[in-house]
């Protein structure tokens, strides 16, 4: 039986390339099948380019995330202070002419109450006809009403304040309880503010990706980190027409394939998951069957996608892994050692007595 033996690693050779499994292919630092990538406003196909998970990496990636952190719209002194628009309902009431405040001489019901402002801003008032309100704060609509009633009437002596809010408004949509407009007040509405009126998080919300769309424009706000430490400059002010999304977390995993413990898909908790964490979570890599200089990150992007790859062959390798956040969709690819392949090959396609007879024949060095 032991002659047997040359012939079939010779008949057997060929059927490496035919090993079960996969395994990551690399030409001159390049992923070896092209995507769909997005460019100039177009769609292509590209190899895509593998990069080195290194110092300078981890390094530019944090700086890049910062600046996006700090990238957010500037707070506007316009949003501080109200000022009335449109639908806007406002009470007037005029001191000792109880004719202007009164007309009818009869009770109003409160939610009728008042001068609602026209599409056009502006607000009819008896004797000063139409005044132009819109874009005024409520001291400068007293200061305008007093100078045209003082044609009018000695000594005017009035108080304006807004009885209903209508013309700015913000909605909160996706992961909160009470999902909806909310009207906003002489009181500026924040971000904290808005989810707060909302009824709260549910318990599947992702508060570290939190989106803001204003303008055209699509802002990352990072609210677990204002609630969790403080950071002030994530608790925008909320402008007329902009719409907060507190995004689902369920589909925020990670896949884990190829030589770990367990291939598994890993949800990211909180918005952070290092490949060290990942590694760990998956039961480590598997030294005896696996290539710990190829460790794959391949992230698919926004039609952008990106190769990351880690040499773990030392220790201190782990270090840059806990420094190299992942991100949601990503996957972690360890790659199979060439002996691996090749036991795999002979248990598929060889009897057990046979594959048994190989491997004692390879430990004697037949």
């Amino acid at each position: 039986m032991f002659r047997l033996i040359p012939l079939m690693l010779a008949l057997l050779l060929p059927a490496c390339s035919l090993t079960p499994g996969m395994d990551m292919k690399v030409e001159n630092d390049m992923s070896e099948l092209e995507v769909p990538v997005m460019k100039n406003g177009r769609m292509v196909k590209e190899k895509t380019p593998i990069v080195p998970i290194t110092a300078d990496l981890i390094i530019a990636r944090e700086n890049a995330r910062l600046q996006e952190v700090n990238n957010l719209p500037p707070v506007d002194i316009n949003q501080v202070i109200y000022r009335i628009g449109p639908q806007d309902r406002l009470q007037i009431t005029v001191w000792e002419h109880p004719e202007l405040n009164d007309p009818g001489g009869e009770k109003i019901l409160p939610e009728l109450a008042g001068k609602v402002v026209d599409e056009k801003g502006e607000l009819y008032y008896p004797y000063v006809g139409n005044i132009p309100v819109a874009g005024k704060t409520v001291s400068e609509v007293r200061t305008l009403l007093t100078r045209e009633l003082s044609s009018y009437f000695k000594k005017v002596k009035l108080d304006i304040r807004v009885l209903s809010f209508q013309s700015h408004r913000a909605a909160v949509v996706g992961e909160v309880k009470t999902p909806g407009i909310q009207s906003m007040t002489e009181t500026p509405l924040t971000v904290a503010e808005a989810i707060s009126r909302a009824g709260g998080v549910t318990e599947d919300a992702d508060m570290s990706n939190v989106a803001l769309a204003r303008d055209g424009k699509l802002y990352k706000i990072d609210v677990l980190a204002l609630y969790e430490k403080g950071s002030s400059t994530q608790n925008l002010l909320l402008k007329d027409g902009d719409v907060l999304n507190i995004p689902d977390r369920k589909d925020n995993k990670v896949l884990m394939m190829g030589e770990v413990g367990r291939q598994q898909a890993l949800q990211i908790n909180k918005g952070k998951l290092s490949l060290s964490q990942a590694l760990a979570e998956a039961y480590g890599v598997d030294f005896n069957s696996s290539r710990p200089e190829k460790v794959y990150v391949i992230r698919p992007g926004d039609m952008n996608p990106e190769i990351f790859q880690l040499n773990a062959e030392s220790p201190d390798a782990l270090i840059l892994a806990d420094q190299f956040a992942l991100q949601a969709h990503d996957t972690v690819f360890v790659g199979t050692a060439g002996v691996t392949k090749w036991s795999r090959v002979l248990n598929q396609i060889l009897p057990g007595s046979f594959t048994s007879i190989m491997s004692r024949a390879a430990f004697m060095g037949m």
